[in-house]
């Protein structure tokens, strides 16, 4: 009997000495991270355990004893989110400036100094565009122009890799085409475009920016508009807002009905194009050389973006907004004029915001 025994007990008891070992080794560690004095009370709980059970219990029990929470070796985790800025930079002509490298920028958030940790020229991430075309009474005499000018410029600008939806607005906001790389179908969304009245030109906005928030790579609105707001619930500062939490560029053609018309909105005009700017995209007229022109403009302007890429340090917080800055150190001042988002969200709005219901 001792002999069948003594075996399987040796094993039994150097199982034992190797889970004091570690549980002594466990409650160290968290004594030099918490600063309290575990391993005594541990020595005295074993010491009293002992003198009130047999070896075999005692042995049996350290055993079966569920192991240590997850915090008897404890970890610290950091997370931080990339953040990335499409960034376009112009001379004092309006002419794109390239050769830039990555020790050629600095950038901040919030006033403080980040460390760049992506850097590429030109930027070869996919592009989600929403296409929101203006069908009001107010420039109706322009659609057949709009429809063909969009189709020109998804077939020239598309690659593989890229997508396009498109939504018309007036009364209000429908959309008549999913996000696809399917030319023939952006051609028939096109065929598609029908007059309204009024122009709900936020919500237009709002639910272009809502559509792309969840897209990879580069997101970016195109609104071709005169700028007017006529009717929907979406207000400017909730256009902005979306369009900034889903990290979205828009682009503003602004297309005038008639130039020194009395009912021109200036104040519709100036919303495009501090949107635009908010956002890191960018606006233009619409006048000699009509959309074609316009369109090829954001096409250049997409396809000469520098991407920088960095991971925040030293976030204040309880601030939802942080704002960025971009500069060129080397050049003097004015001499480029640098275009990114002015900044970014890393907070849920307190309360639950508009969602239109007739999209």
């Amino acid at each position: 009997m001792h002999d069948r025994w003594s075996g399987p007990m040796r094993t039994f008891s150097a199982r034992v000495r190797a889970r004091l070992h570690k549980l002594r080794n466990n409650f160290s560690l968290w004594s030099s991270v918490t600063g309290h004095d575990f391993s005594r009370a541990d020595q005295l709980l074993i010491k009293r355990f002992r003198a009130l059970a047999p070896a075999p219990i005692l042995a049996l029990t350290l055993l079966l004893a569920p192991p240590l929470p997850a915090q008897d070796t404890p970890t610290f985790k950091i997370e931080s989110k990339l953040v990335n800025l499409y960034i376009n930079v112009a001379d004092q002509s309006g002419a794109i400036v390239g050769g830039l490298t990555k020790d050629d920028f600095r950038v901040s958030e919030d006033g403080r100094p980040q460390t760049i940790a992506i850097f590429e020229r030109q930027s070869e991430l996919p592009l989600s565009i929403m296409l929101a075309i203006d069908t009001s009474l107010s420039v109706r005499k322009d659609l057949t122009e709009e429809k063909r000018a969009a189709g020109h410029f998804a077939r020239d600008l598309l690659r593989s890799q890229d997508q396009m939806g498109l939504i018309q607005f007036a009364t209000y906001v429908s959309q008549l085409v999913p996000f696809t790389n399917n030319l023939k179908q952006i051609d028939r969304g096109l065929g598609e475009l029908r007059p309204g009245e009024a122009t709900a030109l936020y919500d237009a906005i709002y639910l272009g920016s809502q559509s792309l928030a969840p897209k990879q790579g580069r997101k970016v609105l195109i609104v071709v508009s005169d700028g007017g707001n006529t009717t929907g619930d979406a207000s400017y500062q909730s256009a902005l807002e979306q369009a900034q939490r889903g990290d979205v560029m828009v682009y503003s053609l602004i297309d005038v009905p008639i130039e020194a018309s009395a009912g021109r909105d200036t104040g519709g005009e100036h919303a495009l194009i501090t949107l635009a700017e908010q956002t890191g995209g960018k606006s233009f007229y619409v006048d000699e050389g009509g959309l074609d022109k316009a369109f090829a403009k954001v096409s250049d302007d997409l396809r000469t973006q520098y991407l920088i890429g960095y991971y925040p340090k030293n976030q204040p917080h309880g601030q939802s907004f942080h704002r960025i800055g971009v500069t060129v150190p080397r050049a003097a001042a004015g001499v480029y004029n640098i275009r990114c988002k002015a900044g970014y969200y890393t907070e849920q709005p307190a309360k639950t915001r508009y969602v239109p219901k007739d999209y």
